[in-house]
């Protein structure tokens, strides 16, 4: 009943249903893990997957699935795939006899989670257990955190909590704590996504914290160079041009290889921190008396690691832009400085062609008469030998009337010939 449809339909379709949250009943335990994974190293990825998979006895994702889901014995897996990392999540029903201290992810094929492709960039453990209606005395927060200062607030607009101390505790994992008064399944699968997401986009946000930090110093001393420069340019008299605009291309090139280096680690920053942003919004915070909610935590700790990151990019691209106008300014004192060379040049050859004309009329004029006098002098011995042959010719009369006549024939094949000359040259109209 429908045309053919788009190539792209059913996959643009799907889009909005791609990584959906597991359903969790209360209480359960979670482990997720985010790697960083190099595009060459995809396809290891995958073959990881199937093998996890393969011990189950479940078929194995496709090729091309970018998230993937499935029950593995006691435990469920989700895998979804990211633009720079990979996160694995693994579920189990129940809780162990003491906090985080029987893992899901020791419910794993032994050896298949440290043999991951990739460098792990995020590892957390979550506890999803009920509330008893009143909030978790400090010796259970403690018992659960190590004695860590705990941020956490009511989420879902007070339906359970959320309790975290955002430090990698000794077994290389971090720790949440869901506590559930009336999450449905559904509702605390989207909620402890949430926060997994929240520290992978956080780390991922943080990646390009040490770039800025390198590149700090250096920005400092390519600001100072490029002033110490400008002044130079104001200062000197055009003597030192072409050595200033040397330098100006060298720091051009320090700055552009700088942003070249960082730029898609800074914008990633920016995307990546929008994304932690977004995801405490969804969480719908409600502050617990005496407790930083995760929202105040990210503004005081995240917000200003960004801030840092975001300064750099500006700096770097404000250089850019000072070193090309400074470039710029140089190289219109240099056009301007070449151009009256050339006209210098030019003036001085203008100069030479017209003494060299003079010149040339000069020796044509010498020529002229060289040319007369030589003419004449074989019609004066013309004129001698047909006198001596018995002709009646006075010799030189003959001579002096020939004379005017030679040199205005001489003169105008002269003015024949320049003219001649001239139609020849290049770009000439005929």
């Amino acid at each position: 009943m429908l045309p053919p449809d788009h190539p792209l339909r059913l996959s643009l379709a799907d889009e909005a249903h791609a990584r959906p949250p597991e359903p969790l009943d209360t209480p359960a335990r979670a482990t997720y893990v985010a790697m960083l994974v190099d595009a060459e190293a995809r396809a290891a990825e995958h073959a990881h997957v199937a093998l996890l998979c393969g011990h189950h006895g479940v078929a194995a994702p496709p090729a091309e699935a970018s998230h993937f889901s499935a029950a593995l014995g006691a435990l469920r897996f989700k895998w979804e795939r990211h633009g720079e990392f990979s996160g694995f999540t693994f579920f189990s029903p129940g809780l162990g006899p003491q906090p985080f201290h029987e893992p899901v992810a020791t419910l794993l094929l032994p050896g298949w989670l440290a043999a991951l492709p990739g460098r792990t960039i995020v590892a957390a453990h979550a506890e999803l257990v009920p509330a008893d209606g009143q909030l978790p005395d400090p010796a259970t927060l403690a018992a659960h955190f190590d004695g860590h200062i705990v941020v956490g607030a009511e989420i879902g607009e007070g339906a359970g909590q959320a309790y975290t101390d955002f430090r990698i505790h000794a077994d290389g994992f971090a720790r949440f704590l869901v506590c559930s008064r009336s999450f449905t399944a559904r509702q605390a699968g989207r909620m402890l996504q949430r926060l997994f997401e929240i520290e992978a986009y956080r780390m991922m946000a943080l990646l390009a914290l040490p770039i800025a930090r390198r590149h700090l110093p250096r920005i400092v001393a390519i600001e100072r160079s490029l002033a110490a420069l400008t002044e130079r340019i104001a200062a000197e008299d055009g003597g030192a041009d072409e050595s200033l605009l040397q330098e100006l291309t060298r720091l051009a090139a320090e700055v552009e290889s700088g942003l070249a280096a960082s730029q898609f680690r800074f914008g990633a920053c920016r995307a990546y921190h929008e994304l932690v942003t977004r995801r405490i919004a969804e969480l719908n915070e409600r502050k617990l008396l005496g407790i930083q909610t995760i929202e105040e935590f990210m503004t005081r700790r995240l917000n200003p690691a960004v801030a840092t990151c975001a300064t750099v990019s500006q700096r770097l691209h404000g250089l850019s832009e000072r070193v090309a106008q400074a470039s710029s300014l140089l190289s219109t004192r240099v056009d301007i400085a070449r151009e009256r060379q050339n006209q210098a040049l030019l003036a001085s050859m203008d100069r030479r062609a017209k003494l060299q004309l003079r010149l040339q009329q000069t020796v044509e004029g010498l020529s002229v008469a060289a040319i007369v006098y030589y003419v004449t002098g074989l019609v004066g011995y013309v004129a001698k030998a047909g006198k001596a042959g018995g002709l009646p010719i006075q010799p030189d009369l003959l001579v002096g009337l020939a004379v005017p006549v030679l040199a205005v024939m001489v003169v105008l094949a002269l003015r024949r010939a320049r003219r001649r000359l001239h139609q020849e040259e290049p770009g000439h109209e005929m």
